[in-house]
């Protein structure tokens, strides 16, 4: 098991992905094997109006049974698996998507709802939308006149 393949506990692991994404930009994307081959990570969105925090993470090709969502305390992990054709008898004769285990973990910046976050994969875009919890949502106090 190499390095990049251990999943360290939070909050290394998020520094651990940032340093990973820093050294990717730089050159280019590096895999499992030291093989360039672009971007092991799928690209997030992650933005808030007054009343959810709202996830998009690119995984296109996969199913929902090939993802996993979890919301623990204050942080969003999102797991998965893109096929591998290594142990087919295939050829490549060029290969840029990546293959294999991916995860992804977020602050989330506000107190959710949990027992409402919601889950859609469409058109290879999966998007999570978290309720916020009705403590944190802002309020508009009228003002009275006397």
């Amino acid at each position: 098991m190499s390095w990049r393949e251990m999943d360290p506990p939070a909050p290394f692991g998020e520094l651990r992905r940032e340093v990973d994404r820093l050294f990717d930009s730089f050159v280019g994307g590096v895999n499992r094997g030291l093989q360039f081959r672009g971007r092991t990570d799928p690209p997030v969105n992650l933005w808030e109006d007054h009343e959810c925090v709202y996830a998009e993470i690119e995984v296109p090709g996969l199913s929902m049974s090939d993802i996993e969502v979890h919301v623990i305390g204050g942080e969003l992990s999102v797991r998965g698996q893109r096929p591998d054709r290594r142990g087919e008898e295939v050829n490549y004769l060029r290969q840029e998507r990546v293959s294999g285990d991916f995860s992804r973990s977020l602050t989330i910046s506000a107190e959710v709802n949990a027992e409402k976050i919601d889950a859609v994969l469409k058109d290879g875009v999966l998007t999570i939308t978290l309720p916020k919890a009705d403590g944190v949502k802002p309020r508009k106090i009228p003002v009275k006149g006397e």
